[in-house]
């Protein structure tokens, strides 16, 4: 009887390696064939020395290989015998079709592993020192993609304005209508929104703004980035947090040049 090999659902995290798992990257190593996405930083590659490499990645409608393709690729090399790791950004089963590709896996009877990953959902808001969630402010947050207008409309309808964070992901090329959308959905303008680009990377970017800001395309974030939008008022939380994080260095600095003279 051939014997199947293992498939592993692996979360990669938001971007920095540092935030991968213990168990992602003990995966890696073990892998035959990995299977990556376009929001993969390269470097978490490293840990698969002895995998076959594949690029599967889609991105603004440009697919490397379909979804049928992925399952079919992954379910072949399984019953090869392979170990098989299927590297997501973010966590699988946030906006990554993991959801499918499990299901796929077991109707094939292949063995199937969920590694969970560092979502970009909490990590992005985060790394910009913005807290999605914060007593007296928000006590909930949404996770909404922002790709596809009547999703996106159905998604919110139950979120109560300014009183609900709404994170919204794959949503920088609709940014000015979803800011549209929540205005005339009874959203102030004065709103606080924050775009945080490239997320736990040397290259992450965060704009602070308004609904109103976004609505009127006043934003200053690099094109071709992958972007989270924060929506609420623990954005003016966040940059309170910032604010004292700065002075803090600036006084532990100042402390430092003081005990050298």
């Amino acid at each position: 009887m051939a014997v199947t090999g293992p498939v592993a659902l692996v979360g990669a995290g938001p971007g920095d390696p540092e935030l991968l798992t213990r168990r992602a990257i003990a995966r890696l190593r073990a892998a035959d064939l990995v299977l990556y996405d376009a929001l993969v930083d390269v470097r978490v590659l490293r840990y698969a020395r002895k995998a076959q490499r594949f690029f599967v990645g889609k991105r603004a409608g440009r697919h490397a290989m379909t979804q049928d393709a992925i399952h079919a690729l992954m379910i072949r090399a399984a019953r090869r015998g392979r170990r098989v790791v299927r590297l997501k950004g973010g966590d699988p089963f946030v906006f990554g079709r993991g959801g499918e590709e499990a299901i796929a896996l077991r109707r094939a009877g292949i063995v199937c592993e969920i590694v969970p990953g560092v979502s970009s959902a909490i990590a992005a808001p985060a790394a910009a020192g913005i807290p999605v969630t914060h007593r007296g402010v928000a006590s909930s947050f949404l996770v909404v993609s922002g790709h596809d207008e009547a999703t996106f409309d159905e998604a919110i309808g139950s979120a109560t304005p300014n009183r609900t964070t709404l994170v919204v992901l794959m949503g920088l090329r609709r940014a000015t209508a979803i800011a549209w959308r929540l205005m005339n959905g009874g959203w102030s303008a004065r709103t606080p929104v924050a775009i945080v680009a490239d997320a736990t990377t040397a290259k992450q970017q965060v704009w602070r703004g308004t609904l109103d800001d976004l609505s009127e395309e006043r934003v200053n974030v690099g094109d071709g980035c992958a972007g989270t939008i924060v929506i609420g008022e623990v954005v003016a939380v966040g940059a309170l947090i910032q604010s004292r994080s700065a002075e803090a260095v600036a006084l532990r600095a100042e402390r430092k040049v003081t005990s050298c003279l």
